[in-house]
């Protein structure tokens, strides 16, 4: 485009040279300036026809995130429940915004909410996050989705050469060369001047040759023939990891209490009510739950004298108050497109990044490895419905904590002690955040501590302090243990409290689909229901630590799961659980 707009500028510049050079002293040097200007005019109206193409395509795409944000913005904690939209929101304002961030940014990036569909692109973008990831197995199944979706014509800017790029090469570090000379055969029939796949064949093909050479067995060759592009996902660093994806699809003993569901009819207008008195006391969490369900019952269609500006103006600013930038941006935009005129300023610091795109990806295919998704599966937005149980009302009677708004409750990602050196710090296998809370943080939290004493019959004295856990998109936290094991370093010897001696998990929200507790060596599972707990012991009598309470927290597949844990010590506990007479007691 801004080569067409300089080429308009120097024709138009060397027709003003030609009549400052005095042209019109020659009849036959005017005629020039005639076919200069017929030019000139030939360029003006190729580029308005590029203008109006670009225009066309900024059109396109503003009606395109219309429609997506009339439906997403209707319900954002629901359209982002489902992982693949919460994937895909991260991806658009981390990839395709930026593109259009200096044309119109007046609604913001969001999906449907019926639908999580895919595109080959999308699919594109999670093989190549695998790849970089050194992640062969994901790469090959995403790729191949990819080509699945090319071949049945979808339109998209990755092209077949690019795809095969990628997976010739990562079946290759997948062990079958067979196949990677054939995808390679394909990648070069389509640009034969390509030429990492020109190396790459003829490197292929000297490997081939040397294996022919060495007599490689049948036994080998049969194998690799009968996998048909069908790859084992390599052994990794966990021994149960089918037992425990297994719990986690739900194919062991279940152990959920039933949930109870509590029902409420309000009109729109008193919910405003109920949301403005809220706002008045300065408690914008209800205010934000009472106004989403003034916009709930009014994009339903129920008439009411409340507008959904007023609704939006109320809610972006709750919103901002809990912290949730995003959020609050995305619901003044909509506030805006009702009416409302200011003056917007994207700031794109406060956009997702490369990282938080990657995480993304990395969450998804958790997702997909765990509960047996394939990439079609996923493309398609479509969940088993046997992992989508049907979540009880939202509505509670029982006293609610503001988390928000206690100042002690700031949200930081959980960290696990090495074992080696005892200092905490991140890990891949445990995604979530959390935060603790002492008693005069609030009251709910006194008698909640008050409450797991009675119920136990164990002292909270020693106990560490309450921990308030939130796993969002594939939140997780794989199999592990809550005592030290007698071969780590004591971990807990600055507490002075001894071994960790029994857990007691409360399940503070429901959760769509995922997020299970399971006890991979009983067979065991404890999906969350809100005001449910579990309560084990991680020693045994005698002190020893019982190895069949190695645990773990199954991927958050649709939803957001909220928790609260208090770990008991072995100190004050003497006289409350004295110890048995034998190591196994």
């Amino acid at each position: 485009m801004k080569r067409r707009v300089s080429t308009l500028l120097v024709a138009w510049f060397s027709v003003l040279g030609c009549v400052h050079a005095e042209f019109f002293t020659s009849i036959g040097h005017m005629t020039d300036l005639i076919y200069a200007e017929k030019d000139l005019v030939q360029s003006l109206k190729e580029y308005i026809l590029e203008e109006e193409a670009k225009l066309s395509k900024i059109k396109s795409w503003a009606n395109k995130m219309e429609a997506l944000t009339s439906k997403s913005a209707a319900d954002p904690e629901g359209y982002l429940a489902h992982p693949v939209n919460a994937y895909k929101l991260v991806k658009r304002l981390n990839t395709d915004w930026p593109a259009l961030e200096d044309l119109v940014l007046q609604d913001s990036a969001a999906g449907t909410k019926y639908q999580a569909v895919m595109s080959a692109d999308d699919c594109f973008g999670m093989g190549r996050s695998a790849y970089n990831e050194g992640d062969y197995y994901h790469t090959v199944l995403w790729m191949e989705q990819v080509l699945k979706q090319l071949d049945a014509g979808e339109e998209a800017t990755t092209t077949k050469a690019q795809v095969l790029d990628y997976l010739s090469y990562a079946v290759f570090q997948l062990g079958d060369l067979h196949r990677a000379l054939e995808l390679t055969r394909r990648l070069l029939s389509l640009d034969p001047s390509h030429e990492r796949a020109g190396g790459n064949l003829r490197y292929f093909e000297r490997l081939l040759e040397e294996e022919r050479e060495k007599r490689v067995s049948n036994q080998t060759e049969a194998e690799l023939a009968s996998q048909e592009g069908i790859y084992e996902r390599p052994v990794d660093y966990l021994p149960e990891r089918d037992v425990y994806e297994s719990l986690c699809r739900g194919e062991g003993v279940k152990l959920t209490l039933p949930g109870t569901k509590y029902q409420a009819v309000m009109s729109a207008d008193d919910c405003f009510g109920m949301g403005r008195s809220a706002y008045n006391e300065g408690d914008y969490y209800h205010t934000v739950l009472w106004m989403e369900q003034v916009l709930k019952q009014l994009d339903a269609g129920e008439e009411a004298t409340t507008t959904k500006a007023q609704v939006l103006d109320y809610l972006s600013y709750a919103v901002f108050q809990l912290g949730d930038l995003h959020r609050a941006l995305e619901l003044t935009r909509r506030l805006l497109s009702l009416g409302f005129i200011a003056n917007l300023s994207v700031q794109r610091q406060f956009f997702p990044t490369d990282e938080d795109e990657t995480g993304a990806a990395k969450a998804l295919m958790r997702l997909q490895d765990t509960y047996k998704l394939d990439p079609d599966t996923i493309s398609k937005g479509e969940l088993p419905a046997s992992l989508i149980p049907v979540s009880p009302g939202k509505h509670s009677r029982q006293r609610r904590i503001n988390l928000p708004s206690l100042p002690a409750f700031q949200l930081a990602r959980a960290t696990v002690r090495d074992p080696k050196t005892g200092v905490l710090t991140v890990a891949s296998y445990r995604v979530s955040k959390s935060s603790w809370l002492e008693e005069n943080d609030d009251p709910v939290v006194a008698r909640l501590n008050l409450r797991m004493q009675h119920i136990t019959g164990l002292t909270v004295k020693t106990a560490e302090l309450l921990q308030v856990a939130n796993y969002g998109m594939g939140g997780q936290y794989e199999p592990h243990f809550d005592f030290s094991r007698n071969d780590e370093q004591d971990v807990f010897k600055h507490l002075g409290t001894g071994n960790r001696v029994a857990t007691f998990l409360n399940y503070m929200s429901d959760v769509e689909a995922g997020g299970a507790t399971v006890f991979p060596d009983l067979g065991a599972a404890i999906w969350p229901k809100k005001g449910t707990a579990v309560f084990w012991y991680n020693l045994l009598r005698s002190g020893e630590g019982d190895y069949r309470t190695r645990h773990a927290a199954c991927p958050v597949l649709v939803g957001c799961k909220w928790v609260s844990n208090k770990w008991f010590h072995e100190r004050g506990q003497e006289f409350l659980r004295p110890c048995g007479s034998t190591e196994v007691d």
